[in-house]
């Protein structure tokens, strides 16, 4: 399974999202000191399950969705987390 295969499972696993975006970044950090391999990724996920939480709360939900990918398959993660009512304009992301 590729690593943007990998985040997708664990993610709509976790969230159930009524929108999902994974985007690899990695390309745009090659040769980065201590990466080691592992990619870079940004991702948005938009799920019910963000309502009446923090920003950090939040986040910390995604990183624990992920946490077996970190830090040997994901080496940083760019998160973007809403409900579905804070939908953000469209991204550009890979879906």
């Amino acid at each position: 399974m590729d690593r943007v295969a990998a985040i997708r499972k664990r993610l709509q696993h976790a969230f159930t999202p009524v929108q999902l975006e994974i985007r690899d970044d990695s390309d745009l950090h090659t040769g980065h000191s201590g990466h080691g391999g592992a990619g870079h990724f940004s991702v948005l996920v938009v799920s019910d399950r963000f309502r009446d939480r923090s920003r950090v709360q939040r986040h910390r939900l995604v990183y624990e969705a992920v946490a077996d990918l970190m830090p040997k398959e994901i080496h940083a993660l760019s998160i973007q987390a809403h409900t579905p009512d804070e939908l953000p304009p469209a991204t550009g992301a890979a879906r």
